[in-house]
């Protein structure tokens, strides 16, 4: 078969241009994945801490949730970042 004038085969630069796409799509799940992983594992350990710092102080109830929904929404707001900067 003679080689054509454009060097190459252009189905093949198709296909790997296309692997490389898929790849691209697949790392940026992973990494958004892991970002929302470690924001639902850091609201986790503060809703753990604030329940057991109600549980030895009931008279600072408040004042610990409102630390403790500040401290959740932070991390939430990092897990969103994590989304969209992965994306």
């Amino acid at each position: 078969m003679p080689k054509r004038a454009h060097g190459g085969n252009r189905n093949q630069k198709y296909i790997d241009h296309m692997n490389t796409i898929i790849l691209a799509e697949i790392t940026g799940n992973i990494t958004s994945a892991f970002g929302l992983l470690g924001a639902a594992i850091g609201v986790g350990l503060i809703g753990t801490k604030a329940a057991e710092a109600v549980g030895r102080n009931p008279g600072a109830a408040t004042k610990i949730l409102v630390q403790a929904i500040i401290g959740m929404a932070l991390a939430e707001g990092l897990g969103v970042l994590a989304l969209f900067l992965a994306k």
